[in-house]
């Protein structure tokens, strides 16, 4: 008993004398790291936190030539102002609409791409399938829209020449607002859900081998295992990635949605970000653009605390 005690005030100096480190001689010790860190933190401090002092704009009505320190404080005109505004609302429901049709239709399907793909027993085979899948995502997005756009086009479009041979009248798909959102989505599963099925194939390959073994053992059939194994075990990778898909429910892609719409299709194609956009770059109002991002990403932060939360009750798996 005595030894122990005299063992234990040395070991809580120990503690106490590393803890009192200096952040200083931290760096010395650990300046290699910090020099391979510092690009990083450089990249954030300058182009994501420094930029964060301008938004301030929003609540000012900002004159170019009186700066953001002489522009005058309106508080919330501007949050008012874009309420008001029909088009605001209409992008809002625009966005709101174009992310719940992703959730419903897009989402399932890398899910579905990585449990075929994981059932494929051939590794030739399935290793083409798999670089077939994912080449789409590698492709630029202005290069999809230009393949989008030949293929619907009214006069030499594939679609066109297809529906003109089966005796059906030629459509310009493109400035039908009823036929915006399909091709947006439609397009975006083919060109992400291969290369967004790989994190679900990732979680696959973790699943215990024991577990298929057993079954199989027991007498079960391949698609047994795949409905009472595989997609149970990947669930909490799915509510993660579900969580961040919330977060990003407001952030339409919408440089292909700016390649893609036109004036015919605003009704339809207009989302909070190309509305931002127009707004703030071809009108020159950067006040109002600014409280239209803030607000954006106000919602955003909202929608990943609650289904984070929603997530760890169900699912005891979250993102934080």
């Amino acid at each position: 008993m005595t030894s122990i005690s005299g063992i234990a005030p040395r070991a809580g100096e120990l503690t106490k004398a590393q803890s009192g480190e200096t952040v200083m001689q931290a760096l010395r010790r650990d300046w290699m790291l910090y020099a391979m860190l510092a690009p990083a933190l450089i990249w954030f401090l300058v182009f994501l936190y420094q930029p964060m002092y301008g938004l301030q704009i929003a609540f000012k009505q900002f004159s170019a030539f009186k700066g953001i320190e002489g522009s005058p404080w309106i508080g919330f005109g501007h949050f008012v102002t874009l309420f008001e505004s029909d088009q605001f609302r209409q992008a809002i429901w625009n966005t709101l609409v174009i992310s719940f049709y992703s959730l419903i239709f897009a989402a399932p399907v890398p899910i579905l791409l990585a449990l075929m793909v994981n059932e494929v027993q051939q590794k030739g085979v399935r290793k083409s399938i798999q670089t077939a899948i994912y080449l789409p995502h590698f492709i630029s997005i202005v290069v999809v829209a230009g393949i989008v756009v030949a293929l619907l086009s009214p006069t030499s479009g594939l679609v066109n020449n297809a529906l003109a041979a089966l005796g059906f009248d030629r459509t310009y798909f493109l400035t039908r607002p009823e036929w915006f959102r399909t091709i947006f989505i439609g397009s975006g599963i083919w060109k992400e859900a291969g290369f967004d099925s790989i994190i679900y194939l990732a979680a696959i390959m973790g699943i215990n081998p024991a577990l298929y073994e057993s079954a199989q053992v027991d007498g079960a059939t391949r698609w047994q295992m795949m409905w009472r194994i595989t997609l149970p075990s990947i669930v909490p990778t799915i509510a993660v990635l579900m969580v961040i898909k919330l977060g990003n429910i407001l952030e339409v892609g919408y440089e292909y949605i700016i390649l893609l719409y036109q004036p015919t299709t605003y009704e339809t194609a207009d989302v909070i970000s190309t509305y931002i956009y127009r707004l703030g770059l071809q009108g020159a109002r950067y006040d109002l653009a600014a409280a239209a991002g803030i607000f954006n990403a106000v919602v955003a932060l909202v929608l990943v605390l609650v289904a984070n939360k929603i997530s760890r009750r169900i699912t005891r798996t979250g993102v934080f």
